[in-house]
């Protein structure tokens, strides 16, 4: 367009800028998972509050959650990266060997951006929501629901108590095991869910019917972990070049092993299978990113859709 057109058009220029805003401000994102999931209100201190049942493995399938590596990271453009990891269905992930080399280059910066682009792990079960004060239409419905490692562990110790007066109780079972009351309150800017703990054991009804209702209701998690789910690799690789502003023949991220070098300390290596057994599913150690179990991160996901 010439100087001359520029400045005769510029009202109509006004106006079509305002229709291309107006088009993204209205931009709807869909998720296939919408309406399944289920997540805690809390309040503008931060604070939450539910019962919840954790359900036993749904029709076909053997585990009764799964688990999924995820990045969640902003680069120096201002774009975020948000992608479940390759890494969580046995395949190459080019933000691990990306971080991989980083790492192994010996400075120190690198180190630390590597550790900013960690993977995270996250898990997801099928739970029946007991009461949600918050939305009372919630309760008796089956949901999906993401969490981390804090609620992880606490599945863990009571189904591997640490003392010989603790009977061991499976959290999962509808008849024998405990509702969890979920406890959220701010701590040092995060969520934290120190507080939440389970009832004693108990069955969800008396009712078979009902159990059954509950049963038929549950979602599917290895849908989750289907391969046809992921991104591929050249589309992940494509998007971190473009969220980092990498130059494809400068900064090629090199083979390297998954970015277990002290970074990930919530896992092995990337041949941990998506629905591990009970025992495998433990993180290495406690000391871990601080996604618990909300992932605020999730706001962006618009953004990282860019």
């Amino acid at each position: 367009m010439s100087f001359d057109a520029l400045k005769k058009n510029r009202s109509a220029s006004l106006t079509k800028l305002n229709a291309q805003l107006e088009k993204i401000s209205t931009k709807s994102y869909s998720d296939p998972n919408e309406g399944k999931m289920w997540k805690p209100t809390r309040d503008k201190a931060g604070n939450g509050f539910a019962i919840i049942r954790f359900l036993p493995a749904s029709k076909g399938e053997e585990m009764p959650f799964v688990r999924i590596w995820d990045h969640g990271f902003q680069g120096p453009t201002g774009l975020w990266y948000i992608e479940n990891s390759l890494t969580t269905i046995n395949q190459d992930d080019p933000v691990s060997e990306f971080n991989g080399k980083l790492w192994n280059s010996g400075v120190d910066s690198d180190k630390e951006l590597a550790r900013k682009q960690k993977r995270r792990l996250k898990y997801i079960a099928n739970v029946l929501v007991v009461k949600d004060s918050s939305n009372p239409d919630n309760d008796g419905k089956v949901f999906m629901y993401q969490f981390g490692k804090k609620i992880f562990d606490k599945l863990n110790d009571l189904m591997n108590p640490q003392f010989e007066d603790e009977t061991p109780v499976n959290p999962f079972d509808l008849w024998e095991g405990a509702n969890f009351r979920l406890k959220i309150r701010q701590f040092e800017g995060y969520p934290n869910y120190d507080k939440s703990e389970f009832d004693t054991p108990s069955a969800v009804s008396d009712d078979d019917a009902e159990l059954e209702r509950i049963y038929n209701a549950e979602h599917s998690l290895q849908e989750l972990v289907d391969p046809k789910n992921f991104k591929s690799y050249a589309e992940l690789k494509a998007k971190l070049y473009r969220v980092l502003a990498l130059d494809e023949d400068a900064s090629t991220p090199s083979k390297a092993e998954d970015d277990e070098f002290d970074l990930s300390s919530m896992g092995n290596s990337s041949s941990n299978a998506a629905s591990p057994s009970l025992k495998e599913a433990m993180p290495a150690s406690s000391s871990a990113m601080s996604m618990d179990d909300d992932d605020d991160l999730s706001i962006f996901k618009e953004l990282a859709n860019g």
